[in-house]
């Protein structure tokens, strides 16, 4: 082999990307949602027992959302932001929130592992109750960590409303 034939037969290396679902978004991915680009720019699994739900960490150039997404009987999704709930300490069976009657859905544990900025996360052990209105139109999610309760408040949309556009990894 020659000098000059290690530059010039080089076989290119193409980077390869995995195509991504609404279960496989990752860190540094770009999701379009609603005429507005956002970055991945955390993940958190949630495990509770054998079954697996994802929440991701969504910066847009205004605001922050979370995308939801499990898969149940069908491909569940929903868009939650973060509010202030004072009575959620207490994970109640019933409250009233902005005119509107929550109903405890359901509630657990999960493990937890973060990526990206929720990496911080990872080992933790949570505590989590999901509630409906009504109509089941909106939803709201409570999670304690530690000692502090989250509260964000969803709704549902549809796959064919989110595009991904996978990062380089």
């Amino acid at each position: 082999m020659g000098f000059f034939s290690k530059f010039f037969n080089k076989k290119e290396k193409k980077a390869s990307v995995r195509k991504r679902d609404l279960l496989s978004i990752e860190v540094g991915d770009i999701v379009e949602y609603d005429l507005a680009d956002y970055e991945v720019v955390g993940k958190i699994t949630y495990r509770q027992s054998n079954y697996t739900w994802y929440s991701y960490q969504l910066l847009g150039e205004t605001n922050i959302l979370w995308l939801a997404a499990e898969m149940d009987d069908e491909l569940e999704l929903g868009i939650y932001e973060k509010i202030q709930l004072p009575e959620a300490n207490n994970f109640p069976n019933k409250f009233v929130f902005n005119n509107k009657n929550y109903s405890l859905d359901e509630s657990g544990q999960a493990e937890v592992t973060g990526e990206g900025r929720s990496s911080s996360l990872t080992g933790q052990r949570i505590r989590y109750a999901e509630y409906c209105d009504t109509d089941e139109e909106s939803f709201i999610s409570l999670e304690e960590w530690d000692s502090e309760v989250e509260a964000s408040i969803g709704y549902p949309i549809e796959n064919y409303e989110v595009k991904i556009i996978a990062g380089s990894h």
